[in-house]
């Protein structure tokens, strides 16, 4: 296994190279005074941070806090940073559009770019992990958004991610779709034990999945939580309650349904679980 740190400019504008790091940390990802700006607006602001081999993390904020510069920057898709970044060398994205190739049937898009020959037996074996095996030859126009979504998921997995960077990978879907998709996610990341770390603007999600969750402001990390609930959680037990009017009032938001009258509260869905 190997690791990547990425420096970025010193003071004087030199910009420092990718280099290999201790193996044997019990990091995934390491941190340490990330600054990205753009036209002279910084979006993010000196960010340190650290994730553990296999932990789940999600990340909240409102718009335009930095969260998905953040992940573009853990992905490789972005180096115009100063500060250090170490992640490791096997990492993957999904993200909120599935940008699957329309020329391209569904199994050579999960394998696309990776080495060789397009391997469909592979693939088939990676879309057979997220319940979608029997669309392998289809063109993309014709799969549903969760089917696009799953797919997407698929080509993720294939590249055996030891990081599993999520960008909002279910903000297009309906509410039931969603929730599949998030039980798919738990238990893909169960199965496999990397890391994850899942950017959304859902406080119940991030709530159901992650082992910690952080909330991002202006730039930075603001405020973090441990999840240390029993799996499956459900969205009615007093402690994901006070949990998510934690996360809710640190985003600047008022918990509504704190105000929902006993006799009323049937209508709230709380049979929601995610493994």
């Amino acid at each position: 296994m190997s690791t990547e740190t990425t420096k970025g400019p010193t003071p004087t504008g030199r910009a420092g190279a990718a280099s290999t790091a201790d193996a044997a940390s019990t990091a995934s990802v390491e941190i340490k005074g990330l600054t990205r700006s753009f036209d002279g607006r910084t979006v993010i602001d000196g960010l340190d941070l650290t994730i553990g081999k296999g932990e789940f993390v999600a990340l909240l904020g409102q718009s335009g806090c930095g969260k998905s510069t953040l992940l573009r920057v853990l992905a490789g898709l972005d180096d115009s940073i100063s500060g250090e970044v170490t992640v490791p060398a096997r990492r993957s994205a999904a993200f909120q559009s599935p940008r699957l190739m329309p020329w391209l049937r569904v199994w050579r898009n999960v394998v696309l770019g990776l080495p060789g020959t397009p391997d469909r037996e592979l693939a088939t074996r990676h879309l057979a992990e997220v319940g979608i095996e029997q669309r392998a030859g289809v063109w993309p126009k014709t799969l549903s958004g969760g089917e696009a979504q799953r797919v997407s998921l698929a080509r993720a997995l294939v590249r055996d991610p030891e990081l599993l960077l999520l960008d909002e990978p279910f903000g297009a879907l309906d509410a039931l779709t969603r929730v599949k998709a998030q039980r798919l996610v738990g238990e893909l990341w169960q199965r496999h034990g990397c890391s994850i770390l899942l950017v959304t603007h859902d406080v119940e999600e991030s709530l159901l999945l992650a082992d910690r969750v952080l909330v991002m402001d202006a730039g930075a990390i603001a405020h973090e939580v441990t999840v240390d609930l029993p799996r499956p959680r459900s969205l009615g037990s007093p402690e994901f309650v006070a949990l998510r009017a934690q996360l809710l009032a640190w985003l600047g938001v008022r918990d509504a349904s704190a105000e929902v009258p006993d006799g009323a509260r049937s209508a709230v869905p709380l049979e929601r679980t995610v493994s």
